[in-house]
């Protein structure tokens, strides 16, 4: 059954607690996971650069940049 994650970003209240306003009913069961935001620019372009580069890790993209032209 396909289920559809909401993303949510909040900050830690000075008691400890975290307040979201959620699009579900009254009751319904759910499963949390917390992940601390990392604020760092630089790791965000790192992390969206190495995300890309298996664009350009394909057979077809080797042959024409080496200029395979063998077959």
């Amino acid at each position: 059954m396909p289920q559809t994650a909401l993303k949510y970003n909040a900050k830690v209240a000075a008691n400890g607690k975290v307040e979201l306003a959620v699009p579900l009913s009254p009751g319904t069961r759910i499963t949390v996971f917390v992940v601390e935001e990392i604020e760092d620019v630089i790791y965000d372009l790192t992390q969206a650069a190495q995300s890309s580069l298996a664009f350009w890790d394909n057979p077809w993209d080797e042959k024409d940049w080496n200029n395979d032209t063998t077959g």
